[in-house]
């Protein structure tokens, strides 16, 4: 089973359902589904931040196992972590760890259709 997790709550969704649960089954092999896609909003975006350790860990695991790393570009641009306009495909990261793409829904409908998800799970 493929999925793709979509952080949209604002608090420590990331920070703690990521970091502590999802996150270290992914590196320990043991998570029980395919992840191939994650799209980040609001202040979830800042652990993607270059430097950070969770984002560092989370850039490690997503180049080994091929998952899209992916964030709001409105919330991006809002935050300092990309240039540019918020219009699909026309943000760019920066400050960010290696491999994050900044992008609207449509980016990431085109970034996921080679390889779509089977579910769609909103945190």
């Amino acid at each position: 089973m493929k999925v793709a997790y979509v952080f949209s709550t604002s608090g420590h969704t990331a920070s703690y359902k990521l970091g502590q649960m999802i996150l270290p089954q992914l590196e320990a092999g043991a998570h029980g589904a395919e992840v191939v896609g994650m799209m980040f909003f609001d202040d979830n975006t800042y652990v993607l931040r270059s430097g950070d350790p969770m984002g560092e860990r989370l850039a490690k695991v997503a180049a080994e196992q091929g998952i899209l790393l992916m964030m709001c570009d409105s919330c991006a641009l809002e935050r300092g972590l990309a240039t540019g306009e918020p219009h699909p495909g026309t943000a760019e990261v920066v400050g960010a760890v290696d491999g994050v793409q900044a992008g609207c829904f449509p980016d990431l409908y085109a970034a996921l259709a080679g390889n779509p998800p089977d579910h769609i799970i909103t945190l």
